[in-house]
C-alpha cells in the first residue's frame, strides 16, 4: 500500500469550540501566561489554551511542561470533563478508521500519562480488542514483550508487558495514545519497536494536543514512507509552540531563581485524619491495562463500582468538617458549603481512581465537589500565580520501588537535576503531587495499589503524611495490583444448533453454559414450596418439562393458525421500529427463553424485508440477580453496545423490565430499552402491539423455544467466569414445535408488510411513554385479594400460561368476554382443578395468581389446588 502520514488535527476554531472550551482552564485567566511572558513561549493556535497551561521543568532536557487541564493528572480536574476528553479523542479516531477497523483495533497508551486517557479512547473509539499500557514499573515472572525509549522523559524505558502477547499481533490497526504530542521521537521509537516484532500496515497517533513542528511532521512522514505503513495523526486540537532559541537556558535560570511555594506544615493538633477504607475490589481484576484491558475487565469494573463509591463515601464525614485551606468551598443549592473532595490516583494507576471518581461525582451531584488527579514522576517547579498551571507542589519519596532505587546517589536531593532526587533503574526515586496544597480540598481518597502500600507510604514525609498536612480528611484506598499467573480465564464460546437447540446454527447463539447432563428438574409443588419459604431460589431448579395432552395440542395449533398474520404484523411492527431507531445493523439480544423465538423472528424480518442478516444472541436474566454479565462481556468484545437491543416476548407488570433497567444502570454503554412483541402492561417504549392476545409460544414450554429450558443460575454448577446454565432437552425432539412456529409466522410476511410499516410509521409520532397501567392493576389485585406479594400475581396471557405450566396456581381472573384466546388457558385450569374467575374491567385478558401461602398440604390428594 502507499505509505503516509495522515493528519486529523483540530482546526484553531475547532479544537475549543463548544460547551468544552474552557473545561480546564482557571476562571482567574489562562494558566500559561506566567510561562509565556518570562520564557518567550507563544501558543501559535489559541485554541491550545483550552485544553493547555504551562508550567517550567525541572528537566535539563526540556525548559517547559504543556500541562493538560482535561488530563486528570497535573491539576485535579471534573472527572466527568476527564472522560469525556477521552470519548471525544476516541470518537475522533473512529471517525478516521472508520468503525469495522476501530473496532478491531489494539490500543496502546503511555505511561504514565495516558494508562488511563489509552482505555479511555479504546471505549470511545468502540474498539473490541484488550488494550494495553506501557509501564516502567518491572513486574517479577512476566516476560517482556518489548521495549521503547522517550528520550526527553525524566524517566525514558517503557516496558510492554502483555498477559496475551498475541493481542500484539492482530492484524488490525494499532492506535498510540498519549496527552501530547510534541516531537513524534517517542512514535518512532514505539512504532519501530512493535513493527520489527509484527509488522501491520496501518498505525493511528492519538493526543489529546498535536504541536509538531513542520521538521518533526515531515520527520513522521519520512518514517512511515521507510516503514511502508500508513501513520493517522489524531487529536483535539493541533498547532505550535513557539520557543525563543536559548529556552534552556532561560528555563534553567527561571527554576534557579524561583523555589516551589512554600506551605509550611500545620501543628500537629490540627493535621488531617488519615482513615483507610476497604473498596470490596473484585477478585482477580487487573488494576489497570500495564498486562490488557478488555472488554470483560471493564463490565467487571463498571458492576463494582456503585458499591465500592458507597464503601468510599460511607468513610467521609466531610460535610460536616471544617472548609480546607485556600479558596471557599462553592455552595449547595440551599446555600450549605459543598465539600470539595480530590480522589488521587498513583502514577500509573490512572483509569481505577479515575472511574471511582466519576461515580462519585454522579452520586454526590449537587452535594459535593469531586476533582480527579494523580501523582506523578515529573519534576515541576511551582509557583504561586494564577497565571501558571501548577500553583503548589508535595514531594515525597516514592513509595513503590524495589529497596536498592531509594538509596541515595550522586544527583541526591539537591543534586544537578534540580531537586528532582536519587533516580534508579525505574525513575526518580521522588514523586510529586501538584495542586492540592491550599487549593481548598476538604478531603483526598488516595487510591494507591498494593505494591505501593509500603512503610515509605505511611512513613513521615511519606505522601500520607504530607496529604494530612494539608487536608482535613485523608482515606487510602488500596487497590490488589494484578500479577498475571498464566491462568487468565478466557470468556467461553457460544453454542449453537443443532448441537445445543433445535434451531438453525446461524438462528441464534446462545451465551449459555449447557447443563443437559445435569438433574436439576424438581417436582412443582416441592419447586414451590422451598421458593416461598425462602429456602431457594426459582433459577436454582427447573420444573418438570409439561408434556401437553392431546386437546391442548390441538389449541396450541388452532390458535397459531388464527393468530399467525395477527403475530407476523406485530414482528415487523417492532422490527421496523428497532432498525428505524436502533439502525443501520442493530444487534439483537434475546432474553432466554420466552425472548428467543421472537429474536428468531425479527431476525427473518429483517433478512425478508430488508436484506439484513442481524446477529441474534440469547443470554440469560434472573429476577433478583440481574443479568449474565459474562454474556454481557462477550457482547461488548464483539459489538459495539450502543448497538445491542434487548427482546423478550411480552410485558406482564413489568418487573423484568425493571430487572434489565437495575442491572444495566452499572453499564451505561448499553441500553435498557426493551424491544418487545406485545406490551399489554405499558411497560416499554417498543413494541409490536400493545393488546393483550395469545401469543401461541407462551403455550408450551421448550418445545417451541428450540428445546432449551429456562435458564438456571447456581453457584455450585455457575463459575464465576461461566455463563448462566440451561438444559438441551435432545429427548423431546420427537414433540418439538420450534421450528413450525417460526416458520408458520414467517410464512405470513409477505400479507402483513405493508400494515407493519403503517403501524411502525405510526408508532414513530405517537406518544408511547409507558403508562406501568399494568404494575398499578397488580397493586390494585394484590390489595383487593390479600396476597400482599405482587410477585405471585402474573398479569397477561402468557404469565398466566407460565403459571398453569409451573408454579402451583390459586386462581386465574378472566376478562368477561374473552374469547378464544383464553381458550388453553380455560383447559389447563380444568386439568389442575384451578377456579377462572371472570371480571369487568380487567386491563389485561388473565391474570394467573400463584398459591400465596403454598405448602405441600394446600392441596389435595388428588395434587389439585386447593380453593
Amino acid at each position: 500500500m502507499n505509505a503516509s502520514v495522515r493528519e486529523a488535527g483540530a482546526a484553531a476554531t475547532g479544537a475549543g469550540a463548544g460547551p468544552h472550551t474552557g473545561a480546564g482552564t482557571d476562571p482567574e485567566g489562562w494558566t500559561g501566561t506566567w510561562v509565556a511572558e518570562r520564557l518567550g513561549v507563544r501558543l501559535a493556535n489559541e485554541g491550545l489554551r483550552g485544553l493547555l497551561g504551562l508550567a517550567l521543568r525541572r528537566n535539563p532536557k526540556r525548559a517547559h511542561l504543556l500541562v493538560s487541564t482535561v488530563l486528570g493528572k497535573h491539576v485535579p480536574q471534573r472527572p466527568s470533563a476527564v472522560l469525556d476528553a477521552g470519548r471525544r479523542l476516541g470518537e475522533r479516531v473512529r471517525e478516521r478508521l472508520g468503525a469495522a477497523e476501530a473496532a478491531r483495533s489494539v490500543v496502546l497508551g503511555f505511561a504514565e500519562t495516558a494508562t488511563g486517557l489509552g482505555l479511555t479512547v479504546a471505549h470511545g473509539m468502540g474498539s473490541r480488542a484488550s488494550a494495553l499500557h506501557s509501564t516502567r514499573r518491572p513486574v517479577p515472572g512476566v516476560a517482556r514483550y518489548g521495549g521503547f525509549e522517550e528520550e526527553h522523559s525524566h524517566a525514558t524505558s517503557h516496558l510492554l508487558l502483555p498477559e496475551d502477547p498475541d493481542a500484539l499481533r492482530t492484524g488490525g490497526p494499532l492506535v498510540l495514545v498519549d496527552d501530547e504530542l510534541s516531537t513524534g521521537r517517542t512514535v518512532r521509537n514505539t512504532v519501530a519497536a512493535l513493527h520489527a516484532a509484527h509488522p501491520r500496515d496501518r498505525y493511528v497517533v492519538a493526543a489529546l494536543v498535536d504541536t509538531r513542528g513542520g521538521a518533526d511532521v515531515a520527520e513522521l512522514e519520512k518514517f512511515a514512507a521507510e516503514l511502508g505503513a500508513r501513520i493517522d495523526v489524531v487529536a483535539l486540537a493541533a498547532g505550535r509552540v513557539e520557543l525563543p532559541d536559548d529556552v534552556l537556558e532561560r528555563g534553567r535560570e527561571l527554576v534557579a531563581a524561583h523555589r516551589d511555594a512554600p506551605h509550611p506544615a500545620p501543628p500537629p493538633e490540627v493535621r488531617g485524619v488519615l482513615r483507610r477504607v476497604e473498596t470490596g475490589w473484585p477478585q482477580g481484576l487487573p488494576d489497570g491495562a500495564r498486562h490488557g484491558f478488555g472488554p470483560r475487565e471493564q463490565l467487571r469494573l463498571e458492576a463494582a463500582l456503585p458499591d465500592m463509591a458507597e464503601r468510599v463515601l460511607s468513610a467521609l464525614d466531610c460535610a460536616g468538617a471544617p472548609p480546607g485551606q485556600g479558596a471557599a468551598p462553592a455552595q449547595r443549592g440551599d446555600g450549605a458549603p459543598r465539600p470539595r473532595v480530590l480522589v488521587l490516583g498513583s502514577e500509573e494507576l490512572m483509569y481505577a481512581p479515575l472511574l471511582l471518581a466519576a461515580e462519585l461525582e454522579r452520586r454526590t451531584e449537587g452535594r459535593a465537589e469531586i476533582r480527579f488527579s494523580t501523582t506523578t514522576r515529573s519534576p515541576v517547579l511551582a509557583v504561586d500565580d494564577p497565571g501558571y498551571a501548577i500553583r503548589t507542589a508535595l514531594r515525597f519519596p516514592a513509595h513503590d520501588l524495589p529497596p536498592h532505587d531509594s538509596a541515595d546517589g550522586p544527583d541526591g536531593p539537591d543534586g544537578p537535576d534540580g531537586g528532582t532526587g536519587p533516580d534508579g533503574p525505574h525513575g526518580p526515586a521522588e514523586r510529586y503531587a501538584y495542586n492540592i496544597a491550599g487549593r481548598g480540598f476538604d478531603a483526598v481518597v488516595a487510591v494507591v495499589d498494593s505494591v505501593g502500600d509500603t512503610p515509605a507510604l505511611h512513613a513521615p514525609g511519606g505522601l500520607l503524611d504530607q496529604l494530612t498536612g494539608c487536608v482535613p480528611e485523608v482515606v487510602l484506598s488500596v487497590v490488589p495490583s494484578y500479577v498475571p499467573d498464566g491462568t487468565a480465564p478466557r470468556l467461553p464460546a457460544p453454542l449453537h444448533g443443532p448441537d445445543f437447540s433445535s434451531y438453525a446454527h446461524d438462528e441464534v447463539a446462545w451465551l449459555l453454559r449447557d447443563l443437559s447432563d445435569v438433574e436439576l428438574e424438581a417436582p412443582t409443588e416441592e419447586r414451590e414450596e422451598a421458593i416461598q419459604a425462602g429456602g431457594a431460589h426459582y433459577a436454582e431448579s427447573l420444573p418438570v418439562e409439561y408434556q401437553p395432552s392431546a386437546d391442548y395440542q390441538r389449541l396450541f395449533h388452532d390458535a397459531l393458525e388464527s393468530a399467525a398474520e395477527r403475530l407476523a404484523r406485530a414482528v415487523g411492527t417492532v422490527t421496523e421500529t428497532v432498525l428505524a431507531e436502533r439502525g443501520p445493523r442493530p444487534v439483537l439480544v434475546s432474553l432466554a427463553r420466552a425472548g428467543t423465538p421472537v429474536g428468531v423472528l425479527m431476525r427473518r424480518w429483517a433478512r425478508y424485508a430488508h436484506g439484513l442478516d442481524l446477529p441474534h444472541y440469547a443470554v440469560s436474566i434472573v429476577r433478583g440477580r440481574g443479568i449474565d454479565t459474562n454474556a454481557l462481556a462477550h457482547l461488548a468484545a464483539h459489538h459495539d453496545p450502543a448497538d445491542v437491543v434487548f427482546v423478550d416476548g411480552w410485558t406482564g407488570k413489568g418487573a423484568i423490565t425493571h430487572e434489565l433497567a437495575r442491572a444495566l444502570a452499572a453499564h451505561p454503554r448499553f441500553d435498557p430499552e426493551l424491544a418487545v412483541l406485545a406490551d399489554p402492561g405499558s411497560c416499554v417504549r417498543t413494541f409490536g402491539t400493545r393488546e393483550d392476545f395469545l401469543i401461541p409460544s407462551a403455550c408450551l414450554n421448550s418445545t417451541v423455544s428450540g428445546l432449551i429450558s429456562r435458564t438456571v443460575l447456581r453457584a455450585d454448577l455457575v463459575g464465576p467466569h461461566d455463563f448462566h446454565g440451561a438444559k438441551f432437552y435432545r429427548e423431546l425432539s420427537g414433540s418439538d414445535l420450534s421450528g413450525h412456529f417460526v416458520d408458520t409466522v414467517s410464512a405470513c410476511f409477505p400479507a402483513v408488510r405493508a400494515d407493519a410499516v403503517r403501524d411502525a410509521a405510526a408508532a414513530a409520532s405517537a406518544d408511547r411513554t409507558p403508562t406501568w397501567a399494568g404494575w398499578r392493576a397488580v397493586e390494585e389485585i394484590s390489595e383487593a385479594y390479600g396476597i400482599g406479594d405482587v410477585n405471585l400475581i402474573k398479569p397477561g396471557v402468557g404469565e398466566t400460561t407460565r403459571v398453569l405450566l409451573r408454579r402451583v396456581p390459586w386462581r386465574i381472573l378472566a376478562r368477561r368476554g374473552a374469547g378464544p384466546d383464553l381458550d388453553h388457558v380455560r383447559l389447563l385450569a380444568a386439568q389442575r382443578g384451578v377456579p377462572v374467575e371472570e371480571v369487568d374491567e380487567l386491563p389485561y385478558s388473565c391474570v394467573g395468581i400463584v398459591h400465596p401461602r403454598y405448602t405441600r398440604g394446600a392441596t389435595g390428594a388428588d395434587g389439585k389446588a386447593a380453593r
